[in-house]
């Protein structure tokens, strides 16, 4: 138990100096960091949303716009089935609530229509939705003579949300990280809620306008043939939306419903400048789309089309001539920093359903600055505490447990630092709890080495005893407070998390230094006394 062999002395002088190294960026400015060797760690811990300041956002999926929208996409496919190369049956169709209600024009055509719509029961999602196959998407139901009405199924309805809000997490995401923010902290909370964490953004409006769009893009043509006094009278067909301008809401346009072109054919957009030297978003779509692209411009040439971004026009130019490469620019009254933060959500993506924000809170870098003050004073409490101690309860051994603690103090900022975790208020709470669970063990060890040396064993005896016996309740309190933080990581969320990380590895490092460290110093001082007493 206290013979070392050079290889185990070795393996635990590489492992204090490499949890030194990996520390030792976080008390470096970013000159001296810059300024170290390339060999040499550059990480530092990661200060969380309470320590550095940042914004927290609350989001909710506005889920009935999913269903809305599916239920627009179900009305559109009733006529190819009614109205198409196999039927000529003549109805009318229109969203009811929560449901697309069919109106015959025969009810002598009610069995042949149902039979023609019973494809969507299955059919809508590719079976997505149902995940079974007896139970459908789409349930079908004849009401009266003549009237049809087509409806999701429960089952479908929670599967749509589920994947809507799914969907704008990863969204949410991918907006974050083009933003640049370091170690956002993004996850679903409840059903139909997202908890977004920045830390270290200092304009929270920017972040807030960039989450918020929608960012649905679309190409449509503007219906030129609509008088602007019909345009203002909202005299307009069944085929054409009235769509604001974005810069300008009171300035209307006539745009065609039919889209010549989504953002999901969109591969690329980047922030430019046009040929005027005005910011721009120049964008590039996929194969397919540039095939539509082509199609479209080439069959229009002379005529404005739009682009409508989340239903308002943020530009309407004249097609000058073919676009066949695929690419093209975006103009409109764009701010070098609004055509950035455009170029970034259309590269993100469109969320599914529009997010509404019904929580927001603001963390000031100097209330961090107080919290990161008041842990510092904290810790520095319980070190100090914890030294003077056990140096004056257990002599030199206690001192060895001293020397033992600083090391694991910096083991766990190097595994912080490696692994980039987190640093919360809650976790400096962890660590200054793992300064007294460090020599906890220590003290099991040191009272039980006192027990055998009053049963008359000697030194030697009496340390390697003391630590073979105490072995088993060291590993036994550590193992459950290992379990506690690994139980807390799994169901906490944010500052308990950060509490759960920096003890879990408190623990292993706790054991690391107090059973093996502190049992090498103990062991070289203990031979080299070469003395059968020993007074702890």
């Amino acid at each position: 138990m206290l013979y070392f062999a050079r290889w185990k002395i070795a393996l635990i002088a590489v492992t204090l100096l490499a949890g030194i190294l990996w520390a030792a960026p976080n008390f470096l400015n970013a000159q001296q960091r810059a300024s170290l060797p390339d060999f040499m760690p550059h990480k530092q811990v990661n200060l969380g949303l309470d320590l550095q300041g940042g914004s927290h956002l609350l989001l909710e999926v506005e889920v009935e716009a999913v269903v809305s929208e599916r239920l627009e996409s179900l009305r559109g496919d009733v006529r190819p089935l009614l109205f198409g190369a196999e039927n000529r049956i003549r109805h009318q169709a229109g969203i009811v609530g929560d449901l697309v209600s069919i109106r015959l024009a025969n009810a002598s055509d009610m069995e042949t229509a149902v039979a023609a719509l019973r494809p969507l029961a299955r059919q809508f999602s590719g079976g997505i939705f149902s995940g079974g196959a007896t139970a459908p998407d789409v349930l079908i139901e004849e009401v009266g003579t003549d009237t049809i009405t087509l409806q999701f199924s429960e089952n479908a309805k929670e599967q749509m949300i589920r994947s809507a809000v799914g969907q704008s997490i990863e969204i949410v995401r991918r907006r974050v990280d083009e933003f640049g923010t370091n170690e956002p902290t993004i996850q679903r909370q409840g059903s139909d809620r997202i908890l977004v964490q920045l830390p270290g953004i200092d304009d929270p409006e920017r972040i807030k306008d960039i989450l918020g769009k929608t960012a649905k893009l679309a190409f449509r043509m503007v219906d030129h043939t609509v008088s602007p006094a019909d345009l203002k009278a909202g005299r307009v067909r069944s085929t054409v939306d009235i769509l604001p301008d974005d810069a300008n809401p009171n300035v209307p346009y006539a745009v065609k419903k039919q889209i010549l072109v989504a953002g999901e054919n969109l591969v690329d957009a980047q922030p430019g400048f046009d040929q005027n030297g005005r910011p721009a978003v120049l964008f590039r779509f996929d194969s397919a789309g540039a095939q539509r692209f082509a199609r479209a411009t080439k069959a229009n040439v002379g005529r404005p089309f739009a682009i409508v971004l989340d239903n308002k026009v943020i530009s309407a130019p004249v097609i000058q001539e073919p676009i066949l490469g695929g690419s093209g620019q975006i103009t409109g009254n764009f701010t070098v920093e609004g055509a950035n933060d455009l170029a970034l959500v259309l590269r993100a993506g469109a969320l599914p359903a529009p997010l509404t924000i019904l929580e927001e809170r603001s963390v000031g870098p100097e209330l961090g600055a107080d919290s990161v003050a008041a842990g510092e004073i904290a810790f520095i409490i319980a070190f100090l505490a914890v030294i003077v101690y056990m140096a004056l309860s257990y002599g030199p051994v206690g001192l060895f447990a001293n020397v033992a603690l600083i090391g694991n103090l910096f083991l766990i900022l190097g595994v912080l630092s490696l692994f980039q975790a987190t640093l919360t208020l809650p976790g400096i709470a962890g660590i200054v709890l793992t300064i007294g669970m460090a020599v906890d063990a220590n003290v099991l060890i040191f009272e039980r080495i006192r027990e055998e040396l009053k049963a008359g064993k000697t030194a030697l005896n009496a340390i390697e005893t003391g630590y073979s016996r105490a072995l088993g309740t060291i590993l036994d309190a550590n193992i459950t407070t290992f379990i506690a933080a690994g139980i807390l990581f799994a169901i906490g969320s944010g500052p308990v998390k950060g509490f759960s990380v920096t003890l879990a590895i408190g623990v292993v490092t706790s054991v690391f230094t107090a059973f093996t460290v502190t049992r090498l110093f103990v062991s070289i001082w203990a031979k080299r006394r070469r003395s059968s007493t020993l007074v702890i």
